[in-house]
């Protein structure tokens, strides 16, 4: 579904993406790993058209987008959930939950009942201001966002990055019932080593802008994946 091939990415004079190359596809969890700095997020921002490629091609269901806008890019199916979760804090959480209806027809523009049933919390929450959630509430409601855009392709940026244990709990089970059911692609940034493993089909390390190591979970060499996760 998804094929980056031979990326790179430059912001001014400097690089920060050399040669990478990632593929997804629907039912399957690819992870993308590595320290801060390395160039994940910077890949994400490629293939969602945030920062255009320099070089290489990036191809979605068989097109090429490399130079597409962000916006006709969402619109085709590819939803991203940004590091730092990035919700509207003026904004009750329906509201923010509504902005996902901007790529839908508007016949299309309601929300499923299956987000609630994903995240009760935000059934109970719908009215409060998304500023006055939590950390690990704030999390959710970026991903029921997302998921309201009825995508194919679902990114999480680094979505257990400040959140306490039992909500990483909850978004472990949704990931995992998002990958059962087998319609999208998911594409998975992330530090927490176990929590990628545990969900993911795929991987690949990133290291300077690069991909240093990649290739199915099951054959993972978890020693030599550890080194380029610690400082």
């Amino acid at each position: 579904m998804l094929e980056a091939k031979n990326i790179d990415l430059f912001y001014g004079a400097s690089q920060a993406l050399e040669n990478v190359s990632l593929s997804a596809a629907p039912g399957e969890i690819t992870c993308v790993l590595g320290r801060n700095g390395v160039g994940k997020t910077s890949l994400m921002q490629s293939i969602t058209g945030r920062h255009i490629a320099k070089r290489g091609e990036i191809l979605w269901e068989g097109k090429d987008i490399t130079k597409m806008p962000a916006a006709d890019r969402a619109r085709r199916g590819i939803a991203y959930v940004p590091q730092g979760r990035q919700i509207f804090s003026q904004l009750t959480v329906l509201e923010n939950m509504k902005t996902g209806f901007a790529v839908l027809p508007r016949q299309e523009r309601k929300i499923p009942s299956e987000i609630y049933d994903l995240f009760p919390i935000l059934k109970k929450m719908q009215h409060r201001r998304g500023g006055d959630l939590s950390g690990g509430q704030q999390q959710q409601l970026s991903i029921a966002r997302a998921l309201i855009m009825k995508p194919r392709l679902l990114i999480l940026d680094e979505p257990t990055e400040g959140i306490q244990p039992s909500i990483i709990k909850d978004i472990h089970n949704v990931i995992t019932i998002l990958k059962r059911q087998g319609e999208m692609a998911i594409l998975l940034v992330e530090q927490y080593f176990e929590f990628a493993r545990d969900l993911g089909d795929r991987y690949a390390v990133m290291d300077r802008g690069e991909v240093v190591l990649s290739g199915d979970i099951e054959s993972m060499n978890e020693t030599e994946v550890r080194k380029f996760l610690t400082v």
